[in-house]
């Protein structure tokens, strides 16, 4: 009898596949990040945004001691890929489709990328968070896109004095958590947020994702201009008419992104 090892990442689907929970497992390593995970983390993106049924996703880490520890350097692929090496990149960052960090422990490092890359971050009270790489002499160029979360001065606190940690309640504060629960309520609070992203229109809350993100680095009548160019698509919708007739009938919008 042969028994499969536990899969470091896990995906479930609810609502007929709408809400996506996607687990880092390793809660023995604190969800530290190892190379495969990280290329399976990028294969999961991109299917989420693929996927004609998803609207919603959540990540959260496995166990209640860390959301994620950061990267694993001590674990060598189990997979060798063919081609030059690479560190997948392609992130939530990259997704028009909303997505939710529910930071259920440590969040630091890698776990901290994780974290700034989603769309809105819930925290359980113990869910502390740092950027540590200047104690290891490690590159985190991402850091740079802190300052769309929070000001000069909180982002030089974290990134340069990295050899402490902050409490969830400080960096809720400081503009990078949007909730912060007690952990056991953690993921209904999560779970209460995805469901109202699913009365929501899907393609007018992609297209506000997608203005958001790409208008933080334009010029402002430049990022308007995008913007209006961008909400073309809404035009002739069925869901139109549906948002209306809802409204009109006093009842939840059934919107099917045609």
């Amino acid at each position: 009898m042969t028994t499969e090892e536990p899969k470091d990442l896990l995906v479930e689907k609810k609502e007929n596949g709408k809400i996506w929970i996607v687990t880092l497992n390793r809660p023995d390593k604190r969800n530290a990040l190892t190379l495969d995970m990280m290329y399976d983390l990028e294969d999961t993106w991109k299917a989420y945004q693929s996927d004609e049924e998803s609207r919603v996703a959540i990540v959260t880490g496995a166990g209640d001691k860390a959301f994620c520890a950061g990267a694993d350097l001590l674990t060598p692929p189990r997979v060798q890929r063919p081609g030059p090496f690479r560190i997948p990149t392609f992130s939530p960052e990259d997704v028009w489709k909303p997505v939710i960090a529910a930071i259920n422990g440590h969040c630091i490092a890698g776990g901290a990328l994780i974290a700034h890359d989603c769309d809105v971050r819930i925290a359980a009270e113990n869910a502390e968070f740092g950027i540590a790489e200047a104690m290891r002499n490690m590159p985190a160029s991402w850091v740079r896109d802190l300052t769309l979360h929070m000001g000069i001065g909180h982002c030089m606190e974290l990134v340069l004095w990295g050899d402490q940690r902050v409490s969830a309640q400080r960096a809720y504060e400081m503009g990078f958590y949007n909730r912060v629960v007690p952990a056991n309520k953690l993921m209904d609070e999560a779970m209460q947020w995805a469901d109202r992203m699913l009365c929501l229109a899907p393609r007018a809350v992609w297209n506000f994702k997608e203005i958001i993100k790409r208008g933080a680095y334009m010029d402002p009548k430049l990022g308007r201009v995008f913007g209006q160019a961008l909400e073309q698509n809404l035009r002739g919708m069925e869901d139109t008419a549906e948002g209306a007739a809802a409204l009109r009938e006093k009842r939840r919008p059934n919107f099917k992104n045609k």
